[in-house]
């Protein structure tokens, strides 16, 4: 539960901290600001990701299924800075255990809206969908840009951090791996 009482005070000590007066026109209003935007992007940390997730089971469908180019954003959980970008998102049904397409991006959504790794965004995705639809098998490729790569410490503005988590038959199979990698990788030449 968000308590935006202590995060209007803490706005307001950070702003003394860096020399700032809390109390100027432009300033006056960031501590509440602040407690408003940060009950929006961290809305995800008292969700249930899995609970975004319907089972159909009146479909026989077992074809590989991709959602490509989710945009998303998060929080980097050492920084407290945004990172964002795509998010694409496969999975092969089995057992008609199929989910409505918009499921996927929302599991993505939750896992994101709270201080976070992009590591960890990535993999519980696939794991919330695995363990919810029982499929053959999921994958999830994250691209996203840091901004405590772009503004600070390194100071790299465009570089991409890439990560991937293939669970089931992408797993096992070179073949699968090969053919929703060769998918997703279509997104760049759209």
């Amino acid at each position: 539960m968000i308590d935006e009482n202590k995060i209007k005070k803490a706005v307001k000590l950070f702003l003394e901290g860096i020399g700032e007066d809390p109390q100027r026109e432009g300033l006056r209003d960031t501590p509440a600001r602040v407690a408003e935007m940060c009950r929006e992007i961290f809305c995800g940390i008292d969700q249930d990701p899995e609970k975004e997730l319907e089972v159909y089971f009146n479909e026989e469908y077992d074809e590989m299924v991709v959602v490509r180019d989710i945009p998303f954003y998060s929080i980097c959980e050492h920084h407290l800075m945004p990172f964002y970008g795509k998010a694409h998102v496969a999975y092969i049904p089995k057992k008609g255990r199929l989910t409505g397409l918009s499921k996927l991006a929302r599991v993505l959504e939750v896992v994101s809206k709270r201080p976070q790794l992009q590591e960890r965004i990535t993999s519980k995705t696939a794991d919330y969908i695995m363990d919810k639809l029982k499929p053959h098998g999921v994958a999830v490729v994250i691209e996203a840009e840091h901004m405590c790569m772009t503004m600070r410490g390194v100071k790299k503005p465009g570089s991409k951090t890439v990560t991937s988590a293939v669970r089931g038959i992408f797993r096992k199979n070179e073949a699968s791996r090969a053919e929703v990698l060769s998918l997703i990788k279509g997104s760049k030449n759209d």
